[in-house]
């Protein structure tokens, strides 16, 4: 289970890293677009996927804490994806009993297996993910193919396998 959780969350990394490259050249009106049905602007979007992250490290670790989704620039929103990216694969990596973590939210507690903040990185990536791909699409900008079958051939899966006997 913990091998396959930690693979998922490269491949959370590894979307997440081509999403923020198509953003990079993009301008402050750009980065500040927001379309019907989406949680708010390019900007703020990109900077919430990694406040969340950090706040699903500190609560897989039975913190409490909430990041702020701040925009902090492309390299440190990078860097702070990254470092909490890496965070989430050790917690995988160290996922031998899915022991409960205890979360104290609007003045109540609640009990969730740790593997349940793992669930959520991915599904919280992926969603606002498209909302960025959408609103990059609404003003023509190409968007990355973050499928899987992508990260697959970016991580070196896809080979010719060999001839049958």
């Amino acid at each position: 289970m913990k091998a396959s959780f930690a693979e998922m969350l490269r491949y959370n990394a590894w979307a997440n890293g081509a999403l923020f490259e198509a953003c990079r050249t993009l301008d402050d009106n750009q980065l500040a677009t927001r379309i019907p049905g989406t949680a708010g602007s390019i900007r703020e979007l990109l900077a919430h996927i990694v406040a969340g992250q950090e706040t699903l490290v500190a609560r897989a670790k039975g913190g409490q804490q909430s990041s702020r989704g701040d925009w902090r620039g492309f390299a440190a929103l990078t860097d702070a994806a990254a470092r909490s990216t890496d965070a989430l694969i050790a917690i995988a990596d160290g996922l031998d009993d899915d022991l409960p973590v205890v979360v104290r939210y609007t003045e109540r507690e609640y009990t969730f297996p740790r593997s349940f903040f793992l669930v959520q990185a991915l599904a919280h990536g992926v969603e606002h993910r498209t909302e960025v791909k959408l609103t990059l699409a609404s003003f023509g900008v190409q968007t990355p193919d973050l499928d899987s079958w992508s990260y697959g051939a970016a991580a070196g899966f896809a080979r010719d396998a060999p001839p049958a006997n």
